[in-house]
C-alpha cells in the first residue's frame, strides 16, 4: 500500500481508466534537456548574467566586468557562467588571462521568446 492508501493494482487501474487523454511528444531525453536548460536560467543571478552577456553582442562580455553589474562576487558570476555554458546558453573564449562570454543562438531564441511574451502581456 502506498502513502495515498492505494495499492499498486488500484493505481495501475486508475491510469488505464483515466478520463483525460493528455499526452506530449517529447522523449525522456528531450524532457531532461529542457529542464536542464530552464533550470540554468532559473535563478536571478544566472538569468541576469545571461541578459548582460546577450547584451554584449558579438564582442562578448568579460567575466571581470560582470560582478559589479550583477551585484555578486566574481566567484558567483563564474559559477553562473559555468552553469550557463553547460546548458549551451553561452560560448566562451580565452584572451590572455580573461574569459569572454557570448550568448548562443539558443540563448538568443529563449530571451526573444521571453521578451515577446512580456510584450504580449503588456498589450
Amino acid at each position: 500500500m502506498s502513502s495515498d492508501g492505494a495499492t499498486t493494482d488500484e493505481r495501475d487501474e486508475s491510469v488505464e481508466t483515466a478520463c483525460c487523454t493528455a499526452a506530449h511528444s517529447l522523449s525522456e531525453t528531450d524532457l531532461r534537456e529542457d529542464v536542464r536548460l530552464l533550470s540554468a536560467v532559473g535563478n536571478e543571478t544566472r538569468y541576469e548574467t545571461l541578459r548582460y552577456v546577450a547584451g554584449a553582442g558579438t564582442e562578448g562580455a568579460c567575466v571581470c566586468e560582470l560582478p559589479p553589474l550583477v551585484g555578486v562576487t566574481q566567484s558567483t558570476v563564474s559559477n553562473a557562467l559555468s552553469r550557463l555554458y553547460e546548458a549551451g546558453l553561452v560560448d566562451r573564449r580565452k584572451e590572455g588571462r580573461w574569459r569572454y562570454y557570448t550568448a548562443t543562438e539558443a540563448a538568443d531564441q529563449l530571451l526573444a521568446m521571453l521578451d515577446d511574451r512580456r510584450e504580449a502581456d503588456n498589450e
